[in-house]
């Protein structure tokens, strides 16, 4: 079953789905803009397109993921994206 969600008036869109290779994971786009999420368990985050400015948890320093390159969140965290072009991305979402 396909899952469809909106966040940030529009500007971030996502269709959440199960599959039987990765489990539970969402694919989505981002217009440019600043963005902060929270997570309920471990994420892996690969870009597919554009590029994610990232500031992950704990860290001081902002990272640039382009195409991709894939990276984590930690589980009940909150990280921010900076995007400067539509950017679109997998989600994977990890067990605890």
């Amino acid at each position: 079953m396909l899952n469809v969600n909106e966040y940030f008036a529009g500007k971030v869109k996502s269709i959440g789905f199960d599959s039987s290779s990765i489990g539970r994971a969402s694919v989505g786009v981002m217009e440019a803009g600043e963005y902060t999420f929270t997570t309920a368990q471990p994420e892996e985050m690969t870009v597919l397109n554009g590029a994610l400015r990232v500031l992950l948890p704990g860290s001081h320093d902002w990272q640039v993921f382009m195409p991709g390159e894939v990276f984590f969140v930690p589980a009940q965290s909150e990280f921010f994206l900076q995007v400067a072009e539509a950017s679109a991305y997998l989600c994977k979402y990890l067990s605890k």
